[in-house]
């Protein structure tokens, strides 16, 4: 089949983008001798994930869905990137008990006391990180705070029995933000130093912290040392996203996941096209909004993929998209009814979730196969 044949909206996946993407930041990294654990939140797709990392790799979940979606897949090293509270930990039992080596987040002294309580009343070696919070942008412990000690102190297995601390972590979200690569340099090593920092007060105050994990698509790429830091997570640039281009790590062509629609109707007045493709297929992510260059609800290409000049998705009902000149709608083509078009997103996470699968090609109309995923928790 082609993407002619199909009834829209369609996730359309180029694989070919895809692989090339993973190689990039696999490449980037290898001198600098980390491990990647990607983060499978983005793609939520056992076919995805092994093209990054065959299973049994290590992985980042946001879901205990997640990690036991990818046990089923052979996959046992699952980092859970969440703060953990007490009411899941039955379900972390559970998937420890099948066999998945889960690594638990925390930045609290009540959630670690928990922990360590559960795993001592049940038997259970649970591997538990610090977050640390190195921009202020979301969770996590300051670094020069004492409350960092305290956790660890609360934390009182040793490895392979109960809650024990292997390490920190740290997530760079304000890197999102940036303006400039050389702002995103200077916070992934903002990043690299907290962390860094960080464990070593904890290894000063007795404490082994053999992990430092950082992490953020756009810090990963534009670090300049890894210096101290054991593994990176990152997710989307697995797919790259028009927020991603925003800031310059990715171009428009490097892009790989687009929404299949159809133009439905138009309203001439307004310059409108209208297509079958809403915010239900797209989300109603406006990451770019807040970026010098407003994508609206994303970038209309034709059914290859190429970008229409100036043609945006600038509003957005249930089932309804609005597509029109970026500035002048007067200047919108009329493209007949029928006519499919292909949506760029602004955040590929946020997209991709409004799917139940990835229909994959590989830089043409032809249909290679279909990648089921799954959302939810």
């Amino acid at each position: 089949m082609t993407l002619h044949e199909l009834e829209t909206p369609v996730l359309v996946l180029d694989r070919t983008k895809m692989e090339r993407n993973i190689a990039r930041l696999r490449e980037r990294l290898l001198p600098f001798g980390v491990a990647l654990r990607p983060h499978a939140k983005t793609n939520k797709s056992a076919d995805v994930t092994a093209r990054i990392g065959a299973p049994g790799s290590a992985i980042t979940v946001s879901t205990l869905k997640e990690a036991g979606y990818f046990l089923e897949h052979g996959w046992t090293d699952i980092l859970y990137a969440v703060g953990i509270v007490p009411s899941k930990l039955p379900h972390v039992e559970d998937l420890v008990r099948r066999g998945a080596r889960m690594t638990l987040l925390l930045d609290n002294v009540e959630a670690a006391a928990a922990v360590a309580a559960y795993c001592r009343q049940r038997g259970l070696g649970v591997p538990v990180l610090i977050e640390i919070d190195t921009d202020g942008h979301r969770s996590g412990v300051k670094l020069e705070d004492p409350l960092l000690l305290e956790i660890a102190a609360a934390l009182r297995g040793h490895e392979g029995h109960g809650a024990w601390l292997a390490g920190v972590l740290t997530h760079a979200g304000d890197s999102y933000n940036c303006r400039s690569a050389a702002a995103i340099e200077a916070l992934a090593e903002q990043e690299r130093a907290g962390a860094v920092r960080a464990a070593q007060r904890l290894r000063a105050a007795g404490h082994a912290a053999p992990v430092v994990s950082v992490g953020s698509t756009p810090t990963a790429h534009f670090a300049r040392s890894l210096d101290g830091v054991t593994e990176v997570r990152a997710g989307v640039f697995v797919f790259f996203d028009l927020v991603m281009n925003g800031i310059g790590v990715c171009d428009t062509s490097d892009i790989a996941l687009s929404v299949l629609c159809t133009v439905i109707g138009h309203q001439r007045d307004k310059g409108w096209l209208i297509t079958d493709a809403g915010w239900m297929a797209m989300s109603r992510d406006r990451g770019t909004a807040k970026q010098p260059v407003d994508q609206g609800y994303g970038v209309v290409c034709d059914i290859d993929g190429k970008p229409l000049a100036d043609l945006l998705m600038v509003d957005a009902n249930q089932e309804h998209g609005i597509v029109s000149h970026r500035t002048d709608p007067d200047a919108t083509p009329m493209l007949p009814v029928g006519t499919l078009l292909r949506i760029l997103p602004n955040h590929a996470c946020a997209t991709a979730a409004q799917h139940g699968a990835y229909t994959v090609v590989a830089g043409s109309a032809d249909i290679e196969a279909r990648w089921p995923r799954f959302s939810g928790w």
